[in-house]
């Protein structure tokens, strides 16, 4: 299956290749630019390279990796560098890598020349099935996560998922986080079909990875601009973008990757969903299990909650200094714009934290 449904730009591995050639033959360019961060340049822009058949010239554009590159200094960067190699209106950027290098490539191109055309080549699980997908671009303002950026999306999506290869374990976790939480707002029987995959095999994780993109694509396409059901997209993330934020802040803190923080966000919300929206507790509980079995536990000391819970004011759901959070009432049945007290939050973090339920069956 190359596309996942008549409506959908998303293609995979040879069709979708062949697809973004026909593409590139049919729009005529007068210019590519392929973005890659260091490690995707390493591992995925040869064989990338490979796949492409067109005579339009092609220029490569580097940025370094990690979550702390994604800034307005590098789009500036960037937009610099596409002006100097004679990009115009009639440019594509096609964006090679994973989140971060998608999220970025995503708003440089819509904001270059008033917007050029982009296609998405994600390389990462996470991108596969949620950064690429969607039209969300932008960059973070300092630590605080996606604070400024459009809604656009690409002309197409293409997942190679033989790039999934070249990836560290803690890699496909990170976006195995955002795979579990379709399942928990969107889709029990799913939610079941990941926690039976002890190892992840690559020809099992593809169906599963396309499942993801459906759930995430029927959300988008029924609320583009995030008015309503969109935000259930965010289960996990409120709380789980103020501990990334915090970890990315505190040099003497082991960077946390976007998935492990949004793991223990989902853990947090689902205690915050039991007590507020009697989410059921045996639920709550397995979700629990499962996270921390695949993610282990972060400590977080008091100091680190109060820095946690000072961030939440950041978060871009919040609507006239109400912090807002996705919560559930049961699996695939989210609730979104929910305020939760401080002391709901501290009470969260205690359940995380205690270590009784993890072995519990």
């Amino acid at each position: 299956m190359s596309q996942i449904s008549a409506e959908s730009s998303i293609y995979f591995n040879t069709e979708g290749y062949q697809k973004f050639n026909q593409f590139l033959e049919k729009n005529r360019f007068t210019k590519i630019f392929v973005l890659v961060d260091s490690n995707t340049h390493s591992h995925c822009l040869a064989p990338f390279m490979q796949n492409l058949k067109t005579d339009t010239p092609v220029e490569i554009l580097e940025i370094e990796a990690g979550e702390e590159n994604k800034t307005l200094e590098t789009c500036s960067g960037l937009w610099g560098a596409l002006s100097e190699l004679g990009g115009d209106r009639k440019s594509l950027l096609i964006n090679l890598g994973g989140g971060v290098v998608t999220d970025l490539g995503g708003f440089v191109a819509a904001a270059f020349k008033r917007g050029i055309s982009c296609v998405h080549f994600p390389t990462t699980l996470l991108a596969m099935v949620d950064a690429a997908l969607g039209g969300k671009n932008g960059v973070n303002l300092g630590t605080l996560k996606n604070q400024v950026g459009v809604i656009k999306n690409p002309e197409m999506v293409v997942a190679d998922t033989s790039f999934l290869g070249t990836l560290e374990a803690a890699e496909m976790r990170s976006g195995l986080a955002e795979m579990l939480k379709h399942g928990l707002i969107a889709d029990k029987g799913y939610w079941n079909r990941l926690n039976t995959l002890k190892n992840l095999d690559l020809d099992d994780l593809e169906g599963l990875i396309k499942e993801s993109v459906v759930i995430k694509e029927r959300v988008v396409q029924q609320d583009p601009f995030e008015k309503g059901l969109r935000k259930s997209l965010n289960f996990g993330h409120t709380l789980g973008h103020a501990i990334e934020s915090l970890f990315l802040e505190q040099k003497d803190k082991k960077k946390l990757l976007h998935g492990e923080a949004v793991a223990a966000g989902m853990v947090l919300a689902a205690y915050l969903s039991s007590e507020i929206e009697k989410f059921p507790k045996q639920d709550r509980d397995e979700i629990k299990r499962n996270i921390i079995s695949l993610y282990g536990r972060i400590d977080f000391t008091e100091e680190d909650k109060e820095k946690i819970i000072g961030l939440l004011k950041f978060d871009k759901k919040n609507e006239g200094g109400k912090i807002n959070f996705v919560l559930l009432r049961k699996i695939g049945e989210p609730i979104v714009d929910r305020e939760v007290p401080n002391s709901l939050i501290h009470e969260a973090f205690e359940y995380y934290l205690d270590p009784q339920q993890d072995e519990q069956q």
